[in-house]
């Protein structure tokens, strides 16, 4: 069994990190808050604790999968006997957003304003990440023909894993949620901001399309999604964006038009108070079409 732990690929275009896999032990390397230009999923085999991500907190036990997208602060606080698994991809290594119907973790694993990062992890799925795991170790340490293809399948099985376990849990969660008779004017809600989210911004228009007060509609998004409304419908946006920051060459005042914003500054503060970094940043960090992105700035 390879025993070096800590694998990274350079992409030799740009020179900057395109994969990354490492193991990490006793030491929490996510105890500050991280704003990663890349998809980050962390394995945490041992150790309980809680992630803060976005406008939430969650707690969780051990033997947990989070997934976090690019720029999406999380930090993670953790007791106990602390060991894991980290994989890193750069969105220019592998785009969830092209490849959503194949691995179908866009939405599930990856932006997924409704529920936890994370997923635990079964006997089953945990023996297949396993497996995964030594079949990069082994890539990355002999290093061959059509490298890349053949790293980027081992992680697409690694992802469709994912996927698969968490949309399992997610169902279970639901028929329970079921049972103790979630307002049904929450799914209302998700179609609504699904629909309106490039027209409407506001946590007040959202409650009039309902016909319930703002204060409700709040308090029952806070005890169901663990966030405000306003959280719900800017997380929403900044999704948007970032996918057409990723997959366009709009410029940020085309893409703040089509998200709703007339004002491009108003939408650029507003994003970087989300996203922690402007709308340009993040294309030149994250989006792929860079020459073009240079060009029309």
């Amino acid at each position: 069994m390879i025993q070096n732990n800590d694998f990274t690929l350079i992409d030799p275009q740009t020179g900057h990190q395109a994969f990354r896999l490492f193991r990490f032990e006793k030491n929490n390397p996510f105890d500050d808050v991280q704003r990663l230009n890349h998809y980050s999923m962390i394995w945490l085999e041992s150790g309980t604790g809680n992630v803060k991500a976005d406008f939430s907190e969650y707690n969780f036990s051990e033997n947990v999968l989070l997934s976090f997208s690019p720029y999406q602060p999380f930090m993670i606080n953790l007791e106990g006997e602390v060991r894991g698994w980290v994989i890193n991809f750069h969105p220019d290594f592998f785009c969830i957003h092209k490849h959503h119907k194949e691995v179908a973790c866009h939405g599930v694993l990856f932006n997924n304003i409704y529920n936890s990062p994370f997923v635990y992890i079964d006997e089953k799925a945990a023996a297949n990440f396993e497996m995964v795991i030594e079949q990069f170790k082994a890539e990355m340490q002999n290093p061959a023909l059509a490298q890349y293809e053949l790293l980027i399948s081992y992680l697409k099985i690694f992802l469709i894993t994912a996927s698969r376990l968490k949309t399992e849990q997610q169902t279970e969660a639901q028929q329970t949620t079921a049972k103790e008779e979630e307002p049904f004017i929450l799914q209302n809600l998700k179609n609504a901001i699904e629909m309106h989210y490039k027209t409407k911004h506001s946590a007040s228009e959202y409650a009039d399309l309902l016909a319930i007060t703002p204060k409700a509609l709040t308090r029952l998004t806070k005890t169901h999604f663990n966030k405000t409304l306003s959280d719900l419908i800017a997380e929403r946006i900044i999704i948007e964006a970032k996918r057409e920051l990723y997959l366009t060459n709009k410029t940020v005042k085309e893409i703040a038009y089509d998200l709703g914003y007339n004002d491009e500054y108003y939408f650029s503060r507003f994003f970087k108070k989300n996203a922690e970094v402007s709308p340009q940043y993040y294309r030149e960090t994250v989006g792929f079409d860079k020459a073009s992105a240079v060009l029309k700035t």
